[in-house]
């Protein structure tokens, strides 16, 4: 019959370990947030609906602010209809993957830029995947807009994407704005393209 020998450690390295696992099972996650459901609530779907269209009118009902989250932004009409909001006076700042948006060429990034709008560059994650903008958090007429449609032309056009719209939920758009916040704490201001840290 084969011995059993038990596994051996000094003390330091066995609280190591212990310490280690104490931290990946004890450690609670930071809680998700729920609301009560309120507002009124739009859904588009692409390449069916005019998706772009929907994103623009958003954008053009922006009387105060308007955060904006993108992976790949290479659309010059909602760039331009940031621009047009920004020229108004609408508070206008994006955010955007730097790895996805650093190239010059195709990006609407640097139409943003030469209007006015702040661009910073997401960097600390792999990727900086939120596609979303909010609008007037403060409200009243508050709006949040979210779901898988990149701002890009083949998001319009080719791809099967999703956009939510909640409307005059200004409690869900400030917890988005919010995490926007954060998010805008950590990334890199843009001053031109190409980009390089």
């Amino acid at each position: 019959m084969p011995r059993l020998e038990h596994a051996r450690c000094g003390l330091g390295i066995c609280a190591g370990v212990l310490l280690a696992a104490s931290v990946v099972f004890v450690t609670p996650a930071l809680a998700s947030q729920r609301f009560a459901a309120k507002g009124e609530v739009e859904l588009a779907f692409s390449p069916r609906d005019n998706t772009e269209q929907v994103v623009i009118d958003l954008i053009a009902a922006a009387r105060k602010s308007l955060q904006v989250q993108a992976y790949v932004f290479t659309s010059r009409s909602i760039a331009d209809a940031m621009v047009a909001a920004r020229q108004r006076g609408v508070k206008v700042e994006v955010l955007a993957d730097a790895q996805m948006n650093r190239r010059e060429k195709g990006n609407a990034i640097p139409r943003l830029l030469a209007g006015g709008v702040p661009v910073a560059f997401e960097t600390k994650y792999n990727a900086a995947h939120n596609k979303l903008i909010i609008a007037d958090a403060e409200g009243p007429a508050c709006a949040v807009l979210t779901g898988s449609y990149n701002f890009t032309w083949s998001a319009h056009n080719r791809n099967a994407e999703n956009l939510l719209i909640v409307r005059g939920h200004c409690e869900l758009a400030r917890a988005y704005r919010d995490n926007w916040l954060r998010h805008r704490a950590e990334a890199a201001p843009v001053k031109s393209l190409p980009w390089r840290p």
